[in-house]
């Protein structure tokens, strides 16, 4: 089992979340804190995925329910510069077109 590594930025009134290594059964708790306080705290969410190694079921579910979390409380949650893996994660289960994507901050 590897750790996920979070970090938690606020700047220019959006939230950044930035991970690094895998979404997964694992760690998906992790993810699922920090996506809630990040949303309490901020009316723009950005998860940079650049890092992410290894994307499951269970850390889809989580980015799922944080944007329908988002879309209900009118928010935004913006995946940043999704991996190759995260990408094709999303694509395989027919989810990656619900997710705005952004390649750098400036997009937003």
């Amino acid at each position: 089992m590897t750790q996920l590594d979070i970090v938690e930025r606020e700047e220019e009134g959006r939230f950044l979340l930035l991970l690094s290594g895998p979404v997964n059964s694992y760690t998906y708790t992790d993810l699922q804190e920090k996506l809630g306080k990040a949303l309490a705290l901020s009316p723009l969410v950005v998860v940079d995925l650049e890092k992410v190694t290894n994307l499951s079921s269970a850390g889809i579910g989580v980015l799922m329910a944080a944007l329908d979390d988002a879309e209900a409380e009118g928010k935004r949650l913006v995946l940043l510069r999704p991996s190759e893996i995260v990408r094709l994660a999303l694509d395989s289960t027919g989810f990656a077109e619900r997710f705005p994507v952004a390649e750098n901050l400036r997009e937003l």
